[in-house]
């Protein structure tokens, strides 16, 4: 009689609900909250402009409530001083500032705190390749921005993206890209090499890796 082999079981996804460009709006916040618990996501990743001009305490708060892990990137609404204001109110990770490892999950990003549309692309390219070298041996990447990258989809704007991102993302080949900034382009995706491009924005995605 054969020895039957024992199947391993496939892995379990890591699923992340992206989100970003509320701009201050706390039922939004809420709303993505509770996205968040009923899908079971293991990691909320925000994009950058989450702030508005009244209301900035609840912003992050309905998804530590709902017991969910969030790390972000300040987008051009917020100040240095409102993304350290969040960061340490609940204890959430800027990865425009740190890389997070979840896992076997690598994820690193640039923020573009005070009103920063143009990033200074030397800088922000020699900054991401110092934070991917810490991650590099981790089984998958994604790099997180509020800016999308040159001559992707989302230029139809007629707003030029970052020379430093795409060659981040031709470069560093990582798993995954998502960035917001660009309302209209919430729900665009494309890829460069094996990287997948996901343009998400206030209505949130799930996305398994």
């Amino acid at each position: 009689m054969k020895k039957q082999t024992k199947q391993k079981s496939p892995k379990k996804k890591f699923k992340i609900l992206a989100a970003g460009d509320f701009h201050g709006d706390s039922s939004t916040a809420k709303k993505l909250a509770k996205k968040a618990k009923k899908q079971n996501v293991d990691l909320v990743i925000l994009t950058g402009d989450i702030t508005g001009t009244i209301e900035t305490e609840n912003l992050l708060k309905p998804f530590i409530e709902q017991g969910k892990k969030v790390i972000f990137v300040p987008g051009n609404w917020e100040t240095k001083e409102t993304a350290d204001f969040l960061s340490k109110l609940y204890g959430v990770k800027n990865i425009g500032k740190h890389y997070v490892k979840y896992k076997d999950i690598g994820i690193f990003g640039v923020g573009s705190e005070d009103w920063q549309l143009n990033l200074n692309e030397k800088k922000t390219f020699n900054k991401l390749k110092k934070n991917f070298e810490k991650i590099k041996n981790l089984e998958k990447h994604i790099l997180v921005s509020h800016i999308h990258a040159a001559k992707t989809k989302a230029e139809f704007s007629g707003i030029p993206g970052s020379t430093a991102l795409r060659k981040a993302i031709k470069e560093f080949q990582p798993d995954l890209f998502i960035s917001g900034h660009i309302h209209e382009a919430e729900g665009l995706s494309e890829k460069i090499g094996k990287t997948k491009l996901i343009s998400v924005g206030r209505k949130g995605k799930i996305i398994e890796i």
